[in-house]
C-alpha cells in the first residue's frame, strides 16, 4: 500500500486558507462563514500519483474470502453529524506524543484546507465506511484510512500499483475477491474494496494479537515486513511497540498519520481548526441491474451526471459496465427509486447498442476492439471465435456505445488521454513502444526520469509495457534522431503491423494507403536501394481511426 507523505511533501492541490468552513456543533451541521476568496480550486484527479513503494503488502490468508457477508441490522441510528459517531467509536491507543506523530499533527493543523479539500471528496463515502466498521466492532478510526492512503481519491494510482481509495495492489486485491479485467477494476470499486479492507485489517489485527498499530504497519508494508522487525528486536531484548520498529520510512510516517488524524477529530478546536459537517445520512444505495448497461445509458435512467455516475462508480473502466458482472452500480439514494422505474421499462437487449461491422482488409481483433473500446476476449465469445483469425468480408456482432466515446471522460482511457495532454515544462515526445522496451531503456534514451515517466503516463514502474503503446514525456534534451525510435508518430490508437510488400509497390503508395510519411517508413525500416522488393516485410505504426472506412 502506498500512502501520502504528508510531512515531507505540499499538499496535491494548494488553495488559500479563506474561503467557507463549517463549524462542529452537538446539535447539528451548523456553518460558518468566513470572508476571503471562496476556495474554486478544480482538483485534477488524473494528477494524483502517490508515493513509491519497494515492498507489497501481502495477507496470511491463501484463499479469496466473501467480502459481501457483513449484516447492516445493527447499525447505529443516524445523527445529526457524523464526526460525532466517528469519535465514539475510537479505540486505538494514543497515548505516546512521538515526534514522528507531533510532526505530522503540525502538518495537519498548519493545512486545514487540504483539510477541507480531502473532507469535501469523503462526504459521499463516509458514513457507509463507518456503518461498515462499526458493523464489524473495529475502531472507527479506520474510516479515516483513506485520507492517508489516497486523500479520498477514487482514481488514485500509486507508482507501486495500489489503486482506489484503499490502495490495493493487484496481488492482495485478487486474494480478497476484488475482480479485475479489462471492463472492471474491483480495487477502485468503493463498496467492494472497503469490505475487502476492513477483512483485510480484521486480518492483519488477528495475526497480530490484537495490536492495531501494527496491523496497520502491516497493511502499508506488509505483514512479513512488520514480523520480520518484531522477531529482530524481541532477538536483541528490545522493545516491540511499533514506535520502536525499525520499519521503511514510509511505514514510520503511515501510522502516525492516522493518529495524528483522530486527534484532530477528536478535538479539532484544541488545534484550531474546523471541520466542514458531513451529515450522519446515506448518500449513496447499492442497486443491481441484472445485466450489463451502457453508464451513459444508467445515467440518464437515474437522472444524474455521468461524472457523478463515475465518481461513486470508479471501478469501471470502460463506457459500460462488466459484462460478466458485477452488475452493480452505486446511485444517490434520491435518485434509486427514478433509476429502478426507468430500467424496468428498458429490455435487456436494449441496454448496449449493436453494430454489425463488416470486417476489411489489414484488419485485425486488436484494430477493431480498440476501434469499438471492447475487450479482444468479448468479441471473440460474442462471435464464437476461437482464434484470433478473421477475415475479410465476413461480418462481427459488436457492442458500442451510446455516446462518442470523449464523452465518457472518465474512463481509463480518457482520464490517461486527459494526463497525456497536460502541458509541462520542457518538449513534448511521443515514443510509441517497441517489442522488449522498459521505462528504464526509454528514459535512459530520453534523458528522463522512468518515476517520471510512469507519472506522465498514469503507469507504475512495474506496469508491463506493450509494443505499440504510445508513451509522452517531456524533456529538455531531446533523443538523438539515433534513438528517437518511433518518437514523431503521434495518434491514440496507434498500432504495430507487418505489411510484406507487393509487386508495383513504392513507397509513395505504402505511405498514401496508410496514411503515413516516407520519411517515417524509412526511419522505422531499413530500406537498401531505391527500390522496394515484393516479398520484402515492413514495420509500420498506423493510427487505425486514420485507415479507409475507419473512425
Amino acid at each position: 500500500m502506498n500512502s501520502i507523505n504528508l510531512s515531507r511533501h505540499k499538499p496535491y492541490f494548494t488553495l488559500p486558507l479563506a474561503g467557507i468552513f463549517y463549524l462542529l456543533t452537538a446539535t447539528g451541521c451548523a456553518q460558518l462563514q468566513t470572508t476571503g476568496t471562496e476556495d474554486s480550486d478544480q482538483i485534477n484527479i488524473n494528477e494524483i500519483q502517490l508515493a513509491d513503494q519497494d515492498t507489497e503488502a501481502t495477507s496470511a490468508i491463501e484463499q479469496p474470502v466473501d467480502i459481501f457477508a457483513i449484516s447492516h441490522d445493527d447499525y447505529l441510528e443516524p445523527r445529526d453529524n457524523i464526526w460525532d459517531r466517528v469519535r465514539d467509536g475510537f479505540q486505538l491507543i494514543d497515548d505516546v506524543d512521538h515526534p514522528r506523530l507531533l510532526a505530522e499533527l503540525k502538518w495537519f493543523s498548519e493545512h486545514e484546507s487540504y483539510l477541507q479539500r480531502v473532507t469535501e471528496r469523503a462526504e459521499p463515502f463516509l458514513h457507509f465506511i463507518l456503518n461498515e466498521a462499526e458493523a464489524r466492532g473495529i475502531p472507527t478510526e479506520l474510516a479515516l484510512l483513506p485520507i492517508v492512503e489516497s486523500a479520498f481519491q477514487p482514481f488514485a494510482y500509486s507508482h507501486g500499483r495500489a489503486a482506489g481509495i484503499w490502495q490495493f495492489i493487484p496481488s492482495t486485491g485478487k486474494i480478497y475477491g476484488l475482480k479485475q479485467n479489462w471492463w472492471y477494476d474491483g480495487r477502485r470499486d468503493i463498496y467492494a474494496s472497503t469490505h475487502a479492507a476492513l477483512k483485510y485489517l480484521q486480518q492483519l489485527n488477528k495475526e497480530f494479537k490484537g495490536d492495531w498499530l501494527h496491523a496497520l504497519a502491516a497493511y502499508n508494508s506488509g505483514s512479513g515486513t512488520v514480523r520480520r522487525a518484531i522477531a529482530k528486536n524481541k532477538k536483541r531484548n528490545r522493545p516491540i511497540d511499533f514506535w520502536h520498529l525499525k520499519l521503511p520510512k514510509e511505514t514510520q510516517a503511515y501510522v502516525p498519520k492516522l493518529l495524528a488524524l483522530k486527534r484532530l477529530v477528536e478535538t479539532p478546536e484544541e488545534y484550531d481548526i474546523s471541520l466542514q459537517c458531513i451529515e450522519d445520512i446515506p448518500y449513496f444505495e447499492q442497486v443491481d441491474t441484472g445485466s450489463q448497461i451502457d453508464l451513459a445509458m444508467a445515467a440518464e435512467l437515474a437522472g444524474i451526471d455521468l461524472e457523478t455516475l463515475y465518481h461513486l462508480n470508479p471501478g469501471y473502466n470502460r463506457w459500460a459496465t462488466d459484462p460478466y458482472g458485477p452488475h452493480k452500480l452505486l446511485l444517490p439514494v434520491d435518485q434509486v427509486e427514478e433509476f429502478k422505474e426507468n430500467l424496468a421499462q428498458l429490455p435487456e437487449s436494449e441496454r448496449i447498442k449493436w453494430k454489425r461491422h463488416k470486417i476489411k482488409n489489414g484488419e485485425t481483433l486488436s484494430h477493431i476492439a480498440d476501434r469499438y473500446a471492447v475487450s479482444v476476449t468479448n468479441l471473440k465469445r460474442l462471435n464464437n471465435l476461437r482464434g484470433n483469425s478473421i477475415r475479410a468480408g465476413k461480418h462481427l456482432v459488436i457492442p458500442v456505445a451510446s455516446r462518442k466515446l470523449s464523452d465518457y471522460n472518465l474512463t481509463a482511457y480518457q482520464r490517461k488521454k486527459t494526463l497525456q495532454s497536460i502541458r509541462r515544462t520542457g518538449t513534448k515526445v511521443v515514443h510509441i513502444v517497441q517489442q522488449g522496451d522498459t521505462f528504464w531503456d526509454i528514459s535512459r534514451k530520453y534523458k528522463v526520469k522512468a518515476k517520471s515517466l510512469a507519472r506522465w503516463n498514469g503507469m507504475a514502474i512495474r506496469d508491463t509495457l506493450k509494443a505499440g503503446q504510445k508513451l509522452v514525456m517531456w524533456t529538455r534534451k531531446p533523443a538523438s534522431p539515433a534513438t528517437r525510435n518511433v518518437a514523431s508518430v503521434v495518434g491514440d490508437t496507434i498500432r504495430t503491423i507487418s505489411y510484406r510488400v507487393r509487386n508495383g509497390d513504392s513507397l509513395a503508395r505504402i505511405a498514401s494507403r496508410f496514411k503515413v510519411a516516407i520519411s517515417d517508413l524509412q526511419r522505422w525500416n531499413v530500406i537498401k536501394g531505391k527500390y522496394l522488393q515484393p516479398g520484402q516485410k515492413l514495420k509500420l505504426y498506423i493510427d487505425i481511426t486514420k485507415q479507409t472506412g475507419e473512425g
